[in-house]
């Protein structure tokens, strides 16, 4: 089979178009033929940068996927041949990825493709719908009546979040950046704050009558994590993607906080089910229409990663990079 691969860390140059041998179905997966993936931060840090997962980084990178089942391990019962899935299975930790004709994939991290999405539309969804839900399903328990504030309404996790927490109940407001307020004005939330123009001290006035949030999912991270814990309310929750936080200002307000960390079940071989349990709810909900993922206008194919890489990183995208094969 063809596949893209690298050999070491480095530029979008990295990529090589090699032949490799098709894997083979073990006990508890299956071989999926690859018809979509798409692109995610985490994929391009591997590529370039030193990461706790670079010393085992396999050759063939992308995690997510969306394809048809041509093989399956007999003690694998979920899943037939032919049926159509998609999952957050490999591109990391050892576990070669999507960006080949055909991937070896853990059932468990499976889940059947939502009916209504084409392949491309699928493959944007596994990773970011699993961190949303993670964060505010099993961290935050968000339910009706919660305010919630998301920050980063139109990136790949936070498009998906508001409108998990609407499904959910919620009342959203969200922070977005005013290049993107059209966008924005689409996803659901029920108040939309432009970050560049609006201190957190006047949007937590403003729509929680200076009490602060609820609970507060911050998809932004690093240095805007402060203003997360600023806008929280006492006893309140904040959940984060790579986190930098001061522990006082956790302990001040007595917030409960959550790091999300969706890579876990992959590096670290625990709770694989849940990511297959995640993406069933996920896809139900899309083809009830809760849940559309929003996809950038770009059309690279898997054998042009390189270029998909290098638009990503210019910040000319408007939801979700995808690659079809």
């Amino acid at each position: 089979m063809k596949a893209m691969i690298i050999k070491e860390i480095g530029s979008t140059d990295v990529f090589q178009l090699v032949e490799k041998a098709k894997p083979v179905a073990k006990s508890g997966h299956m071989v999926v033929e690859v018809k979509a993936s798409s692109v995610n931060p985490i994929d391009t840090m591997l590529r370039s940068i030193e990461l706790p997962w670079s010393t085992n980084l396999p050759e063939v990178l992308h995690g997510d996927v969306a394809g048809i089942v041509v093989e399956v391990a007999e003690d694998v019962s979920n899943f037939k041949i032919g049926d159509e899935v998609y999952g957050m299975a490999g591109g990391l930790n050892g576990v070669d990825g999507a960006l080949a004709e055909f991937m070896l994939v853990d059932a468990r991290l499976m889940a059947m493709k939502p009916k209504t999405l084409s392949m491309k539309q699928a493959a944007a969804l596994p990773l970011v719908a699993i961190t949303a839900y993670e964060a505010l399903v099993q961290k935050m328990n968000v339910k009706a009546g919660d305010h919630v504030l998301i920050h980063g309404a139109t990136g790949g996790v936070g498009h998906i979040a508001i409108q998990l927490a609407k499904v959910l109940g919620a009342k959203v407001t969200a922070t977005y950046s005013p290049a993107n307020e059209a966008l924005a004005k689409t996803l659901g939330a029920d108040n939309l704050v432009d970050y560049k123009t609006e201190s957190v001290a006047d949007y937590v006035q403003a729509h929680t009558a200076g009490v602060g949030f609820d609970k507060i999912f911050d998809t932004v991270a690093g240095d805007n994590i402060e203003k997360s814990f600023e806008a929280a309310k006492y006893n309140g929750h904040v959940a984060t993607i790579l986190p930098i936080a001061d522990p006082l200002q956790i302990a001040l307000k007595s917030l409960s906080f959550h790091s999300i960390l969706m890579l876990i079940p992959l590096c670290h071989g625990i709770n694989q089910e849940s990511h297959g349990r995640i993406l069933t709810e996920i896809a139900e909900l899309v083809d009830a229409g809760k849940i559309t993922p929003i996809i950038d206008e770009s059309n690279f194919s898997i054998w042009e990663v390189a270029k998909a890489h290098d638009y990503l990183a210019s910040g000319k995208a408007v939801g979700k990079v995808t690659l079809t094969a």
